[in-house]
């Protein structure tokens, strides 16, 4: 096998080619039987990896994707995501957060606190058993990452959807954004909480702690004055996405260097950059590259990760049924509730539901993290894996059905 110096880099296109290829096939027909793209990219990355194309033809896999080129990939997959949230935060929305406060709040909590204590239980099960967290991870620890876990929403799929049906600006799509953004920022800061206490050492968890308010607090303050000139040519788009994107790399690197991990830093950035054309601009540019390119690669990396073949038990694929279980009811049961008790309808109780139950791609970006971090093992990594495509597999249709059911659908 060759090691990272002989791969040359002929290769790496190579790599780069069946992914794309592969992401584009899977995705085209999911669209088919009415599914978002992303899942066929999720699939075509499970695909590639161990799972199918390793069991099938080991040595095809083993060419394609030596053990040398995962750290060539994994560099790509963090500079896709750090783009990725960063577009991500550049189209959050505090406005229509403000617009639907109260019954966000009550359907966040609710989707938050319900899957968190189903996880937090299903943790004390598995913890009894072994092989499931990594080696010095506390039982509390599993806990509050397992709850974590089951509490992320894919908000960037749900903006889309919410966007491509025509959804934007009315009760139902309003609230799904306010209530999936509260969610993600919650589990966020869950997650934070955890690799934090990972490190078991009182004086980097003050590091982290620390330098996460000195960061806020730049992005807050002090990113706006960069921005406070709407460009009027081309020479000033140019200098001021040369701004941002210079902004986006060095928080980038300080987030990761006080343990926080890239995707914050570029996710809060975002959210702090000031709305407007540039803006606008930033996400018309950066976000179809992002999207189309690197964020395959990630979906690889994620699949090469993906061994299906640790599940090889009844008592295995019982569990994984339970970690689903717990999640549909715990994410979308209660939310649907918290729904109907803010006043909401039937079927826009049932929409918001639906989307919120959705983990997609962010749900795999917090399991990565929470592999690369120790705090999880493989096994237990394929088995959310496999929660979070099922779970966003049921977006699309327990949606269409809610719409039909709406008197204005």
């Amino acid at each position: 096998m060759p090691n990272a110096q002989e791969l040359p880099l002929g290769h790496f296109f190579l790599q780069l080619g069946v992914i794309l290829l592969a992401s584009r096939v899977c995705s085209i027909a999911m669209r088919q039987i009415g599914q978002p793209a992303i899942i066929g990219e999720m699939i075509a990355g499970i695909l590639l990896g161990p799972s199918l194309l390793g069991a099938l033809a080991p040595g095809v896999a083993g060419y394609l994707f030596p053990a040398a080129s995962k750290a060539i990939l994994f560099d790509v997959a963090q500079l896709g995501l750090a783009l990725y949230m960063f577009v991500v935060g550049l189209e959050f929305r505090a406005d229509l957060l403000r617009a639907r406060l109260r019954s966000a709040a009550s359907i966040s909590f609710a989707g938050m606190a319900a899957p968190f204590a189903l996880g937090a239980l299903l943790s004390l099960w598995i913890g009894k058993q072994g092989g499931f967290y990594g080696e010095g991870i506390s039982q509390g620890l599993g806990m509050v990452f397992t709850g974590a876990a089951m509490c992320v929403t894919a908000f960037p799929m749900l903006a889309r959807i919410i966007k491509e049906r025509g959804l934007a600006g009315t009760p139902a799509g309003t609230l799904a954004l306010a209530s999936g953004s509260l969610d993600d920022a919650a589990a966020w800061i869950l997650l934070a909480g955890v690799i934090a206490s990972v490190k078991g050492n009182v004086l980097l968890v003050l590091w982290t702690l620390g330098g996460t308010v000195a960061y806020l607090a730049f992005c807050r303050f002090a990113v706006p004055r960069f921005f406070q000139k709407a460009p009027q040519d081309e020479a000033e788009f140019t200098r001021g996405m040369t701004i941002l994107l210079l902004l986006l790399v060095m928080g980038s690197w300080f987030t990761d260097q006080i343990g926080l991990y890239a995707v914050f830093g570029a996710f809060i950035l975002g959210v702090c950059v000031p709305r407007g054309v540039l803006a606008e601009h930033g996400i018309r540019k950066i976000g179809p590259l992002t999207t189309l390119l690197l964020l395959p690669v990630f979906f690889t990396y994620s699949g090469l990760n993906t061994r299906l073949d640790l599940l090889n038990s009844a008592a295995d694929w019982l569990l994984a049924g339970a970690v689903v279980l717990a999640a549909v009811a715990g994410k979308m049961g209660a939310c649907y509730l918290a729904a109907r008790w803010c006043g909401e309808s039937h079927s826009d109780s049932l929409t918001v539901a639906s989307l919120m139950n959705a983990r997609g791609l962010m749900e795999l970006i917090l399991l990565n993290i929470g592999l690369q971090a120790g705090i999880i093992t493989p096994r237990f990594f394929t088995m959310m894996v496999v929660m979070a495509v099922v779970t966003t597999l049921m977006t699309a249709p327990l949606f269409e059905f809610a719409r039909r059911r709406s008197p204005a659908g």
